[in-house]
């Protein structure tokens, strides 16, 4: 597996290939050409000692400062240690390697003025297992997300820490490890490698993958609890939704018709003496569908990002331009709204989980899902919906936006801020605990259908492959026993794509 960069088509889909499963990167020849005649523009401008920010004068406040031609690799130097103030837990392994891989695209396209052997080195770093170790916490989000960049490349000049191979060590040891030279960084690299929106579009990136993953697991899960609750299908008529035509809802709805065709267990509205079931069934296309609209936005967003020069200033030609591409505002706003979208998928998923647990509301199925005469000595499934109250209850916190909290900084020159990488670290967390919330509805689900007499006799042939996959890693629960290890195992179950993927290879995509 090999990702090719040319500056202009990387994917989401290639970054969580880069960022979890380790594929190779190779830069393209072109992109070799076009930074290596913007690296020309830059020497001349140096050696003629044009007035451009960054390159001959200071940085934000200091921009007036004039700095000598031969202090220009040191100013560089000092850019970068002097910006490294991230604090807090370390960004996992795959976030910094999807934010290397966007900063390398963002140089690949010819604007930046770095060496071909600065992008090289940050492939090679990639490539070969370095890990630097980079703290979450201490972006604002414009000048892009300067101190996680900062910590990123002190490893690249040979400073700072990183993870090799396991363990934490120098970043001059790491890169020795590794075979790959440490930089001394010459004029515009270190503001090039520091100044841009690596690190929230990279978690960015893989969020809106894990939400697209959820998006469709979100259907197959309540597929199942139709199973379960016996639901009726009338609400999911092609015609209802077609005369309200958001393309997310006519698009959920028609996943749980194909889900749920050939059930002998769900119910038509016809003679039917509930007449309609509870909106969080009944209106779960018009939920589901308007997160995956704010969905389709994000992910167009993310998209373009990835395919950005975000550094400032920018050399066309021989002139060097500032201007604010630095700013996170376009992935701080989207992955404020993709919050609040993912969050109504687990809060409508946490009604269902309790929809089931309450035999008042169930159509049938026994208290917290446990046979009628086990009841007391057990408790069944009372306390996972707990769980999930518990985490609708956070994302409801975690949901409040970001990006409409500015904070003024660097003596009000950068006056006006995104707090993007905020944004997109809490859809990150968010998106965990959706996971656990439907995880907790797919095992609640298959709980209640056992617990029917004709249970699976009755089900449909997509929806019984989806039940087979889920007991394959959870038995039936029978007497009390801890509840989660079942919950972790499908947890990685929705988080690998592996109910996803084996479902739509066996029966076709789900839209």
């Amino acid at each position: 597996m090999e990702v090719i960069i040319d500056g202009h088509n990387l994917t989401i889909e290639e970054v969580v290939n880069v960022s979890r499963y380790y594929a190779k990167v190779r830069l393209s020849e072109n992109c070799k050409v076009k930074i290596a005649k913007c690296r020309q523009a830059i020497d001349k401008l140096v050696k003629n000692k044009e007035v451009v920010y960054g390159l001959t004068t200071g940085f934000a406040s200091f921009k007036n400062v004039a700095i000598n031609a031969d202090q220009t690799e040191q100013l560089q130097k000092n850019l970068i240690e002097s910006h490294s103030v991230g604090v807090g837990n370390y960004f996992k392994e795959e976030i910094v390697r999807a934010a290397i891989l966007v900063r390398i695209n963002s140089l690949s396209q010819g604007y930046s003025g770095v060496r071909v052997v600065v992008v090289q080195t940050l492939i090679d770093m990639l490539n070969k297992g370095v890990y630097p170790c980079v703290p979450e916490k201490g972006s604002v989000g414009s000048s892009g997300d300067l101190a996680p960049l900062s910590h990123l490349m002190l490893v690249l000049m040979g400073s700072g820490e990183a993870f090799y191979k396991g363990k934490k060590i120098s970043g001059k040891q790491a890169m020795k490890k590794a075979k790959i030279s440490p930089l001394t960084l010459k004029s515009k690299e270190g503001l090039a490698l520091n100044n841009g929106t690596a690190f929230m579009t990279g978690i960015a990136a893989l969020a809106t993958y894990d939400s697209i993953t959820l998006a469709k697991t979100a259907d197959i899960s309540l597929a199942l609890t139709m199973e379960a609750i016996e639901g009726i299908i009338g609400p999911f008529d092609k015609r209802i939704h077609e005369i309200r035509p958001h393309k997310g809802q006519i698009a959920s709805a028609k996943n749980i018709r194909k889900l749920c065709e050939g059930s002998k267990a769900i119910k038509s509205q016809e003679n039917n003496p509930r007449v309609q079931d509870s909106y969080s069934i009944r209106c779960s296309p018009q939920v589901h569908g308007a997160s995956r609209d704010v969905l389709t936005y994000v992910k167009g967003v993310v998209e373009t990002e990835l395919n950005s020069t975000t550094d400032n200033p920018l050399i066309f030609g021989e002139q060097a331009l500032s201007g604010g591409n630095f700013h996170g505002e376009p992935i701080a706003i989207a992955m404020d709204c993709l919050a609040i979208a993912m969050a109504e998928i687990g809060s409508v998923a946490e009604r269902r989980i309790s929809k089931m647990v309450d035999s008042s509301s169930s159509n049938g199925l026994p208290l917290f899902l446990i046979e009628k005469e086990k009841g007391g000595l057990n408790s069944g499934f009372m306390m996972p919906q707990y769980t999930a109250a518990a985490l609708v209850s956070e994302n409801k916190v975690l949901a409040h936006p970001a990006s409409v909290d500015s904070i003024p900084t660097s003596a009000n020159q950068e006056d006006h801020v995104s707090m993007g990488t905020i944004a997109a670290r809490k859809v990150r967390e968010i998106i965990g605990n959706i996971t656990y919330v439907l995880s907790i509805e797919l095992i609640n689900s298959s709980q209640g259908i056992d617990l029917r007499p004709e249970g699976r006799r009755n089900m449909s042939p997509i929806n019984n492959f989806a039940h087979k996959i889920i007991r394959s890693h959870v038995k039936h629960y029978d007497l009390d026993r801890p509840h989660y290890p079942d919950i972790n195992k499908i947890f990685e179950v929705i988080h690998s794509r592996e109910l996803l993927n084996k479902i739509e290879n066996e029966f076709g995509n789900l839209d």
